[in-house]
């Protein structure tokens, strides 16, 4: 296989690795040994990595609230007010930054005065976006901003623009944030809370050009300028407005509403979902081969080109960067798991995942000076789950342990890699085998991520190390057993980080031998 040059600071096409055996059984030969090469350049940093595009997503879909993170306060399962005890001691262990809430489609159906209040007055309403059930409001807006005290993360609020008015989510702003003597501010207190939450995040709407309300871009706009007039800043509370931004290539409307209202938002959304398939005939969670693994993770590499041809747009309107680009949905997307409900988006989540996660977490850093948000759909129970919940049973997923892994990377500095790789090759296509990134924290101490994303050859890298004084590495890697290993209620320890030795340091000179299909992390001391 030909080696070609990736510059890890434009392109971000770093992949992550897959497994064919366990790491002893899967030692390859060093004949068959591919072989990476580059350099870490610790004297020339380049930007902070914000904590904030390791957020998370939370919406009123499925098991995500009910049952995942809401069991009530009479629940057998331990709780606190309601709200897991598993799952919030799970949560802080990742060091969630920021969670967005309620929704997604939901939130442009949703009016928060349905839940507040005596939960036994708050309306039953139909979910009409996902599946049709019964919500009870049970989950409203002290509970969600609970939960984020609970977990130490920041609120991120979609507000209802599709359905909804200005006057609904300037009271709602009020509500939460105004410490005076008002109406809501005291209506607040009347419902159990004295002080005010701050708000640092808000969404004006969601997904509008679809389940938002099918809007044009220019509508949009419009509405935007409007609702956002309304959006106030009460006691000391700074609020980012974030719009609603592309979903997939659409970028008439990144142009549109960055011309029309790029002056009046502080970040702009954009989601991406990872199918390597089509929406009507999604490919299955498990149970796939080396071709489905290595189409989903190509498929995962095009967030670096929508996020180059979002950037592109919005520097065009805004070339000094002051609106950011927040993309607050992205995963993989896969069919629901047999004998689930359709509309509860419930999937397993394998080694597979795990890499795409890394992957994009690369792509991240590297246009870390525009993103500086993302938010993984969703926490628990759907989609691309940190956690699965069955009853009172718990389950920390493959991509769990690479957002605890990558934790190292939170507001540390960039440090540029540039790598060149072989290629992972599978029929006529081709991608990056190798992807890394690095960086140094507020301590000093310099980290470094690998993805190998072939799904049965090791790679050995060689890097060498400018403006970095260390003299051993210590890490961890995530590796599987199989193509589609993933964890279980039954078996719930079969894919977790391990320590890792295969990495040494020696004449400025680090040298590391990759796993097949494996993440790992390194600290340089």
């Amino acid at each position: 296989m030909l080696a070609r040059r990736a510059a890890v600071g434009r392109t971000g096409l770093f992949l992550l690795a897959f497994v064919a055996a366990c790491v002893t059984a899967r030692a390859v030969a060093a004949a068959e040994t591919l072989e990476a090469t580059g350099a870490i350049e610790g004297d020339q940093p380049a930007g902070r990595i914000s904590r904030h595009l390791y957020g998370h997503f939370a919406e009123h879909l499925g098991r995500c609230v009910y049952d995942g993170i809401w069991v009530g306060e009479d629940s057998r399962i331990p709780n606190t007010r309601g709200i897991r005890n598993d799952v919030v001691e799970a949560l802080r262990a990742i060091a969630i930054p920021n969670l967005r809430w309620p929704g997604g489609c939901y939130a442009d159906n949703y009016h928060w005065r349905d839940g507040i209040g005596p939960r036994v007055e708050r309306p039953h309403r139909i979910n009409t976006h996902w599946g049709g059930v019964i919500d009870t409001n049970a989950f409203g807006t002290h509970e969600f901003l609970d939960l984020c005290e609970q977990i130490g993360a920041d609120p991120y609020i979609a507000g209802n623009v599709g359905s909804g008015t200005p006057a609904e989510m300037r009271d709602w702003i009020e509500y939460m944030t105004f410490a005076g003597d008002s109406e809501l501010a005291n209506l607040r207190r009347a419902n159990g809370r004295d002080e005010p939450w701050k708000i640092p995040y808000f969404g004006v709407g969601n997904e509008n050009w679809g389940c938002g309300g099918n809007m044009r871009p220019e509508y949009y706009a419009d509405l935007y300028r409007r609702f956002s007039t309304y959006c106030n800043e009460y006691s000391g509370n700074r609020l980012r407005r974030v719009a609603c931004g592309p979903g997939g290539e659409n970028t008439a409307w990144t142009r549109i509403v960055m011309q029309r209202a790029g002056d009046r938002m502080q970040a702009l959304s954009q989601h991406y979902y990872t199918l390597a398939a089509s929406w009507s005939d999604k490919r299955p969670a498990t149970g796939f081969d080396e071709e489905a693994w290595f189409a989903i993770l190509r498929d995962a590499l095009k967030m670096e080109d929508r996020i180059v041809e979002t950037v592109e747009i919005m520097d065009e309107y805004d070339p000094r960067g002051r609106v950011k680009l927040y993309v607050d949905e992205w995963g993989t997307w896969y069919r629901n798991e047999p004998g689930t409900n359709p509309g509860f988006l419930y999937q397993q989540n394998s080694q597979r995942d795990a890499l795409v996660a890394a992957l994009t977490f690369h792509i991240f850093h590297e246009h870390a000076e525009r993103v500086t948000m993302a938010n993984i759909a969703q926490t628990v129970n759907v989609l691309q789950a940190m956690i699965l919940t069955e009853g009172p049973a718990m389950v920390l997923t493959p991509t769990y342990y690479v957002f605890e892994m990558y934790k190292v990377h939170h507001d540390a500095q960039r440090l540029p890699v540039t790598l060149t790789t072989p290629d992972y090759t599978f029929g006529d296509a081709a991608i990056p085998a190798i992807s890394a990134s690095a960086s140094r924290d507020r301590q000093g101490a310099v980290h470094v991520s690998f993805a190998n994303s072939h799904a049965t050859q090791a790679v050995a890298v060689s890097l060498d190390l400018t403006g970095v004084n260390a003299t051993s590495a210590t890490g961890r890697v995530l590796v599987a057993d199989s193509l589609d290993a993933h964890n279980t209620f039954e078996n719930p320890n079969r894919v977790k980080p391990a320590p890792f030795d295969g990495a040494k340091i020696a004449d400025g000179k680090l040298t590391v031998e990759l796993p097949a299909a494996s993440v790992v992390v390194l600290e340089l001391k």
